[in-house]
């Protein structure tokens, strides 16, 4: 069975525009290839989460949603490796490996389901032969205090409670194949 298909769309170029700011990192780069240290265990990696800085997010934010999206798995929505809900606004950084578990984040954060069911951090794992995939780890500055979510919530609803509360992104997209 062949996997060919078109490259997906930037997913954050289909959404209403918002302000940014910038994020970097000592673990992954933009366009390149990501460590297997962040890589999941079933393609041979470690499952570490990578280490994210962030600065520059605009005034008026009040808290913050880290996520990592994989629009180029080969189904029809995509794959979210990633979603931690609720980092307080003075929260500018998160250590390789916070996305542990919930102990591993600031404050009152927490992760909520990923596309593996689990509420932690799942590293890139495509399949065999396929198409590099573009990892989107984005920092959404969010003008509440507390997404009006809890640890039951899908990455749709995430997604969308984001929609309206984002007043910037700050996005970096490693890239990975097997």
């Amino acid at each position: 069975m062949s996997l060919d298909r078109p490259v997906a769309p930037d997913p954050y170029a289909l959404l209403p525009k918002v302000g940014t700011f910038t994020v970097t990192s000592t673990d992954v780069r933009d366009g390149e290839l990501t460590d297997m240290k962040h890589v999941h265990t079933s393609a041979g990696g470690e499952n570490v989460s990578p280490q994210l800085s962030w600065s520059g997010a605009p005034e008026g934010t009040r808290s913050y949603v880290v996520t990592c999206f994989d629009p180029d798995a080969p189904i029809p929505g995509g794959f979210w490796h990633w979603i931690a809900v609720n980092l307080p606004a003075d929260c500018k950084e998160l250590p390789s490996g916070a996305g542990k578990d919930d102990a591993s984040l600031p404050g009152d954060a927490f992760h909520v389901r990923n596309d593996m069911s689990s509420r932690d951090y799942v590293g890139a794992a495509p399949p065999q032969n396929d198409q590099d995939h573009r990892y989107y780890f984005v920092v959404h500055a969010v003008d509440v205090d507390k997404l009006d979510v809890d640890e039951n919530a899908s990455a749709a609803v995430v997604s969308f409670n984001l929609a309206f509360h984002t007043l910037a992104r700050a996005i970096i997209t490693p890239v990975f194949r097997h």
